[in-house]
């Protein structure tokens, strides 16, 4: 097995926090679980996806607000917060509010992009703006400079009885330095980095060579070039931060009937894997089952993950509690260690 040039140095875990219509606060209980559970391993981050008009976490600040109060340690991030359903200066607010209650352990990824369905939820988003909202990289920039501490007004001061800042309150000092940018592609990689952000890479890449390409693209590559295009756009070059997100389970102290539904589930997701899907030629990557020692070679092997040091392994979707239970144990106690990492103190 080749090492890698960069051992790892943090590892995570992103868990998208499904809940039953009937029953939503048990969902919601289960995730704060598994993020205690996480700390009680040793694991450096978890990170909660973020849904809208699914039976998935809406609101992940009101969420790691509640994690912040039942975890000292783990860092708490967002992967990925996007843009088009939020207003930024309020949003500012929510965040900066929630690492002052952390301890200062809040990272906030976002993305760009129109929301989903946009045309049939525009009237119940933006009922008068819609045709004029920009989800642009503008709306991160706005974002970042409120966060960072620029003025959101040319007022401060009295005003009678009432005290007034220019900038977004509370400030949350550092928290601009840990704001992540969650993207696929070789542009939003370089925006980022030109930006000073923390760059989320996942199992989602766009294939943006020519369709007709004698070779067909290989995820790992592109991911590799996304991650070195964000490094050399950055100020921090080499040492800015990357973390990697790819679908791994681990079976070491799975049961049979556990493997078996692991296999099955990867084995439906594979097909999409082989060839850009849909008009924005997005490629996934393989999601990787098995023993920590198989999916560590497997790893080790690969172009994108040997230029991290840091790791949100995401968890698949629809498995069931103790199933996410097992997982994390065995990345914790397995495939950790196996990839060079120390559980935290």
């Amino acid at each position: 097995m080749p090492p890698t040039p960069r051992p790892l140095r943090k590892l995570g875990f992103l868990t998208i926090g499904l809940f039953d219509e009937a029953d939503p606060r048990r969902g919601h209980e289960t995730t704060l679980e598994i993020v205690e559970l996480g700390e009680r391993l040793g694991f450096d981050s978890a990170w909660v996806r973020h849904r809208h008009l699914q039976y998935g976490i809406s609101s992940p600040v009101a969420v790691l607000a509640a994690a912040s109060q039942r975890t000292s340690r783990i860092e708490l991030g967002t992967a990925v917060i996007p843009l088009g359903w939020e207003n930024p200066l309020r949003l500012a607010e929510d965040l900066a509010t929630v690492d002052l209650l952390s301890g200062g352990r809040l990272n906030p990824g976002v993305s760009v992009g129109p929301p989903m369905h946009f045309d049939r939820v525009k009237d119940a988003l933006y009922p008068d703006t819609a045709d004029v909202e920009d989800f642009g990289y503008e709306r991160v920039r706005r974002l970042l400079d409120l966060v960072r501490g620029k003025p959101a007004t040319d007022f401060a001061g009295v005003e009678g009885f009432e005290m007034f800042s220019d900038r977004v309150q509370p400030q949350s000092p550092g928290l601009g330095s840990r704001m992540w940018y969650g993207g696929g592609s070789l542009r939003s990689a370089q925006w980022a980095g030109e930006h000073g952000m923390n760059f989320l890479t996942s199992s989602v890449v766009k294939a943006e060579g020519p369709e007709d390409a004698a070779q067909a693209p290989d995820f790992a590559e592109i991911q590799l070039s996304h991650i070195r295009a964000f490094r050399a756009h950055h100020p921090d070059g080499d040492d800015a931060r990357v973390s990697q997100g790819l679908v791994v389970i681990p079976t070491d102290s799975a049961t049979p009937g556990q493997r078996a539904r692991y296999e099955e589930y990867v084995a439906k997701r594979t097909p999409r894997t082989t060839s850009p899907q849909g008009p924005a030629r997005l490629l996934f990557a393989p999601d990787l089952v098995g023993t920590s020692a198989e999916i560590a070679e497997r790893l080790h092997a690969h172009a994108g993950f040997r230029e991290v040091d840091e790791v949100a392994f995401a968890l698949p979707f629809t498995f069931e509690h103790e199933d996410y239970v097992q997982i994390l144990t065995d990345l914790a106690n397995g495939l950790g260690p196996a990839l060079g990492w120390r559980p935290a103190a």
